[in-house]
């Protein structure tokens, strides 16, 4: 937000009732403000919080019962089908699989209402890329893997607006000698560290050394003090790095989680580096949603949506599950012989009976972000600005939030249409209850104020804005995390209940979500 934001209690009724003048047209000449949100029903997760319902109802069986159809679950029913095991049902409380990756319609258009884009996996992604292949995504051509280029993100990709105008690209263009020597050194330092450390995506492929657990030990930015590296477009842009991976800053997350954002992937360019290529992006109008949705068309009968888990208790002949059927409004029995939990940790550890010590400490050790994602129908273009041409993602320079991304920059359809644009924000863990209790156009007007620094005439056409929200979005990656024996130990577990989720790698990206729901799958004692 702009440093000016007033968000005093004060100042945020103020906006909120502003807003809702807007949304309930105040004057005959006023448009009407469309929308609401869309998405995620906190309300169904807060059941884990009251009492548990009687266990009535017809029981329901099943070889392998998977609790949560985002991209772990997903992954992990994908390896059982594959290796023909067919008796599998997945529960998720949503309306929709794919969790973090879903898509959403608006005014016909896709778009998404989390992660919008999977950058080309590297080697030790596997898992990964055997999906893409599967997918129709890429082929593999004389020793090489060929991508399809209409899903890869079409020129212009990313601008920053700096300065009084955008810029090509999201790092900052260095003002001066100093600033361009930072961005060299720490170019430098991310080099060493994936030679000497070495990092891997997912994270669990790279051997785990003292050097890794010392830059685990303390945080991102108290590392780059150390390192001399103070240049302020420097250290804005590492923060904007962590927040858009992690959910935090660089004083949030550890030195390890900082320099494996670059070091697991292309590295760190400076400006004027001729070996520097922008990272390729596959990408889609309704971002990872396109993804989501082709794993979860296979499984469509086995996918049982709207159900919100409340237990899972493990007997001697197999594994009972309590479940609240939303649309029925009614409790639902569940029996399996084993169980997949691919759900963040800190639901497993409220699900389960007897929770393992090893789920107790990880839980402990666990914080997440709350996030915010605006899909904003305009009712014609935005002014143009100075500087580069609008791209698929645009950031403004001096910002907390995370920009906004053209829903319809990947579209092949010429037709003239209104602009359609996705924005995010990455919250502080202060504010989860906010995100949680105030209307939504109190957040429309905090997301419309946002993208006015640099497009003023923003809020005077904007016609709909539809809000998705993410109480516990993504696992920080705060210091000591990733060394933590206890997601270790759940990453590794065998048995009937097993464990499914990118928490277990400290941090949410797709990667680590996919592979964590395949090697799952293997882990399952059926």
């Amino acid at each position: 937000m702009r440093p000016d934001h007033d968000d005093s209690p004060a100042g945020l009724r103020r906006r909120t009732l502003l807003l809702s003048l807007l949304a309930g047209g105040c004057a005959p000449d006023t448009p009407v403000l469309q929308g609401g949100w869309v998405g995620t029903h906190p309300e169904r997760g807060h059941r884990l919080r009251g009492p548990l319902p009687a266990a009535d109802g017809p029981l329901r069986k099943a070889g392998v019962l998977i609790v949560g159809a985002g991209i772990a679950g997903l992954g992990c029913a994908r390896a059982l089908a594959q290796r023909g095991i067919d008796d599998i049902a997945l529960l998720d409380l949503e309306d929709q699989a794919g969790g973090n990756s879903r898509g959403h319609q608006l005014a016909g258009s896709p778009c998404p209402l989390g992660a919008h884009y999977l950058p080309l996996p590297g080697e030790e992604a596997r898992e990964v890329s055997e999906l893409l292949h599967e997918l129709g995504l890429a082929r593999s051509r004389l020793g090489r893997t060929e991508w399809d280029e209409r899903q890869l993100c079409h020129s212009p990709q990313e601008r920053l607006f700096i300065d009084g105008e955008w810029h090509e690209g999201l790092l900052p263009p260095a003002d001066d000698a100093a600033t361009r020597e930072q961005y060299r050194r720490f170019a430098d330092l991310v080099a060493q560290a994936q030679r000497e450390a070495g990092f891997a995506m997912p994270t669990r492929r790279a051997r785990w050394t003292a050097a890794h657990a010392a830059l685990d030990a303390q945080p991102f930015s108290t590392w780059l003090d150390r390192a001399g590296l103070h240049s302020v477009r420097l250290r804005w842009y590492l923060d904007y790095c962590c927040r858009d991976d992690f959910g935090a800053d660089a004083a949030g997350v550890s030195a390890w989680a900082g320099l494996h954002y670059f070091a697991s992937r292309h590295g760190f360019h400076a400006p004027g580096d001729e070996t520097a290529e922008r990272e390729p992006v596959l990408t889609w109008p309704e971002g990872n949603g396109w993804l989501s949705a082709r794993m979860a068309e296979p499984l469509r009968e086995r996918i049982h949506l709207g159900r919100s888990v409340l237990r899972v208790a493990e007997g001697r002949h197999g594994i009972d599950l309590l479940a609240w059927n939303e649309a029925a409004d009614a409790p639902e029995r569940w029996q399996a012989r084993a169980v997949v939990l691919a759900t963040p940790l800190f639901i497993a550890a409220r699900l389960l009976a007897a929770p393992p010590e090893a789920l107790r400490r990880a839980t402990a050790q666990l914080s997440h972000a709350p996030w915010l994602t605006a899909n904003l129908l305009l009712s014609e273009p935005l002014l143009t600005r100075p500087g580069a041409p609008p791209a698929w993602d645009n950031v403004r320079y001096g910002t907390r939030a995370l920009g906004y991304v053209d829903a319809r920059h990947q579209s092949l359809d010429p037709t003239p249409r209104p602009p359609l644009l996705t924005a995010y924000l990455a919250l502080p863990t202060a504010r989860r209850a906010e995100l949680l209790n105030q209307p939504w156009q109190h957040w429309a007007g905090v997301v419309s104020d946002e993208l006015a620094q640099t497009h003023p005439d923003l809020p005077a056409k904007l016609v709909r804005a539809d809000l998705c929200r993410f109480g516990h979005a993504m696992s920080i990656p705060t210091p000591g995390l990733r060394s933590s024996a206890a997601l270790t130990a759940l990453s590794e577990a065998r048995g009937r209940i097993v464990f499914a989720h990118a928490d277990l790698a400290g941090y949410s990206v797709f990667e680590e979500a996919y592979t964590a729901g395949v090697t799952a799958a293997a882990r399952l004692s059926l």
